[in-house]
């Protein structure tokens, strides 16, 4: 029988979670960056074409290399982050097909055409960055998910010779509660959905 998860857990990870600015002076583990790619990838995709790629930024080494390719506004807040994930997707998803989707042994064909192959991963690639901050949240950590770099930068220096694309950031961490802006409003129901 399944079972609604509890308003403590939903709080978590909706209502009262927020985007970081500010981190405390805490790191955080290769065993939860772990932990947050085993609950994200169970997420669905097209196919089962899990196109994300993720590169964890943690090292002061890997941070120097981040550094010139962020806007201004996000170098203190990413510097500052015990991790940054680079959350990308693999415009070459296909060729693991046969692999991850047994059902249908053509299926890496479906994507032969370069402009929906790259649809299809951004798209999913995308999702898949979304069930990451929810498991990210999940596991503990706070996340300050941001757009605000040079995708063609991190892309020459994090994903050179892949067919791998930067779609955004997340800084990831303990937050300092004093780094957090006021909620923003939301859309309510009527105003963003429609039932026919």
């Amino acid at each position: 029988m399944r079972h609604a998860i509890n308003d403590e857990a939903l709080d978590i990870i909706f209502r009262s979670a927020r985007t970081h600015n500010a981190w405390q002076d805490k790191p955080v583990s290769p065993a939860l960056l772990m932990a947050i790619y085993d609950l994200m990838r169970w997420g669905p995709t097209s196919a089962n074409c899990t196109p994300a790629r993720i590169v964890f930024v943690v090292s002061p080494e890997a941070k120097a290399r981040l550094k010139p390719h962020l806007s201004a506004g996000n170098v203190k807040k990413t510097m500052a982050a015990p991790a940054t994930a680079i959350i990308g997707y693999d415009l070459d998803f296909a060729r693991h097909l046969p692999k991850l989707y047994p059902a249908d042994p053509g299926a890496k064909d479906w994507f032969k055409d370069p402009d929906h192959a790259a649809t299809t991963a951004f798209r999913n690639g995308s999702l898949q960055g979304g069930y990451f901050i929810i498991a990210a949240r999940a596991v503990g950590l706070d996340c300050g998910p941001m757009s605000g770099f040079d995708n063609a930068g991190v892309d020459r220096e994090f994903f050179a010779g892949t067919a791998v694309k930067s779609n955004f950031l997340c800084n990831l961490g303990y937050g300092d509660p004093a780094g957090v802006r006021p909620r923003g409003p939301r859309h309510a129901f009527d105003e963003a959905c429609r039932i026919l």
